[in-house]
């Protein structure tokens, strides 16, 4: 899984990664937001979901300590974090400076 996803950050598409459990009420909560928002950005940017009980490595590798956590990754950065539930409107509003 890690080499996988290495293999999707380092790529040239915009990559925003839900670090989530799925026993977190917030992360369902985000869950369909998300979904939303992959949709209406679908050919900008790409978004995956990382269990982190799931994937206890890569969740290190990116010092995740809470869940949900979305990130950014622009070609295999991190420019962007953020810990909680955020709104589709939030979410675009960080990812258009990077697409």
């Amino acid at each position: 899984m890690q080499e996988k996803f290495q293999n999707i950050i380092n790529g040239t598409t915009p990559v925003v990664v839900d670090f989530y459990a799925d026993w977190c009420q917030p992360c369902k909560i985000q869950a369909p937001i998300l979904q939303d928002f992959a949709r209406e950005m679908t050919s900008k940017v790409r978004v995956i979901k990382i269990d982190v009980d799931k994937n206890p490595a890569v969740a290190r590798q990116f010092q995740i300590q809470g869940v949900p956590t979305l990130a950014l990754f622009k070609q295999g950065n991190i420019v962007w974090r953020q810990s909680g539930v955020m709104q589709k409107q939030g979410l675009m509003e960080v990812v258009r400076p990077h697409i």
